[in-house]
């Protein structure tokens, strides 16, 4: 066995040991960071203040823009600082706390994805039963399931990840704590345990993709029946942003938990990193309201509320 040290504290990988470009990191981060978190506020906000959204979809949806905002917030801003500080150290604890609430966000997520591909089928193929399936004290249940599961995934992941010794080094090839990353500095056999909850957690995710795609060929064949070309384009344009969403989630993140771990810092497993850590956060709220009438609606009236707030003098009377 190697001489094992405990271990205090990682190195993350940074983008660049030159300063002009860990300026350039901080400002792109910094420009996806303040468009995910203004673009997912949007979301929760007209979904919060305008009463016609006031439906599961929506609930579902709002409680998915938390999510992106948790996930992202994660990450994000820890590399901007490392960035402008010139500094590449996480502590044990920071790393621990990254890779439970990261976990967390994108396990709840995917579920939550799920569940929305479930409501979307009993809207559409199940029309009237859709308000005694999915009443307000179903859609609260769903919603408190989505978080318990994901609390419940990251422990498990957290927990086994942080149980085994690090000997080899404390550098990690990445610019976050990623657990794939985690896993190449132990020097126990005991990884395989990991590696079984992570075989694990890709099981679930394969069978709740399968679930996304029985639910959305039941839609797709509802939908093509509907003999309105109106009525047909409304369903599609609540069914196609939720499958590009799934999509870009289940691409970007398999990329990097189903390829094989480098030896070496390579600059695709930065780019994969970002791409399923960055990206989905700040293309969701554009995805759904590039397709949703609704939404663009309820932006408009939002927008507009608030121009005439800002306009509007106030009158003196002498």
């Amino acid at each position: 066995m190697p001489n094992c040290t405990t271990v205090t504290e990682f190195l993350l990988l940074g983008f660049s040991d030159t300063r002009e470009l860990q300026i350039l990191h901080f400002v792109i981060f910094l420009a996806a960071y303040l468009a995910a978190l203004v673009g997912n506020l949007l979301v929760i906000t007209i979904v919060t203040t305008d009463h016609h959204l006031h439906s599961p979809m929506y609930y579902f949806l709002a409680n998915f823009s938390i999510l992106d905002l948790g996930a992202i917030s994660v990450i994000v801003p820890n590399s901007m600082a490392n960035a402008v500080l010139n500094n590449r150290i996480i502590s044990y604890a920071g790393c621990v706390s990254q890779v439970f609430f990261f976990f967390l966000f994108c396990t709840a997520g995917f579920a939550l994805l799920t569940i929305m591909a479930y409501d979307r089928y009993i809207a559409i193929c199940k029309p009237l039963h859709y308000g005694i399936i999915m009443n307000r004290r179903a859609c609260v249940q769903m919603g408190a399931s989505v978080w318990v599961a994901g609390a419940i995934n990251s422990a498990v992941h957290t927990g086994s990840t942080f149980s085994l010794p690090f000997c080899h080094s404390n550098i990690i090839n990445q610019f976050f704590c990623e657990i794939p990353q985690l896993l190449k500095l132990s020097c126990s056999d005991t990884y395989r345990r990991e590696l079984a909850a992570l075989a694990f957690s890709v099981f679930l995710a394969l069978g709740c993709f399968v679930f996304i795609v029985v639910s959305y060929v039941q839609i797709f064949t509802a939908v093509w029946s509907i003999p309105s070309e109106q009525g047909r384009q409304k369903a599609f344009s609540t069914c196609i942003p939720h499958l590009i969403v799934v999509s870009l989630l289940l691409s970007t993140s398999g990329i990097t938990y189903l390829k094989p771990i480098s030896d070496s810092p390579s600059p695709l497993d930065l780019l994969a990193a970002v791409l399923y850590s960055v990206v989905p956060p700040l293309m969701n709220p554009v995805i759904y309201s590039m397709r949703n009438r609704e939404i663009q609606a309820a932006l408009k009236q939002l927008l507009h509320r608030l121009i005439l707030s800002k306009t509007k003098l106030p009158i003196f009377v002498s």
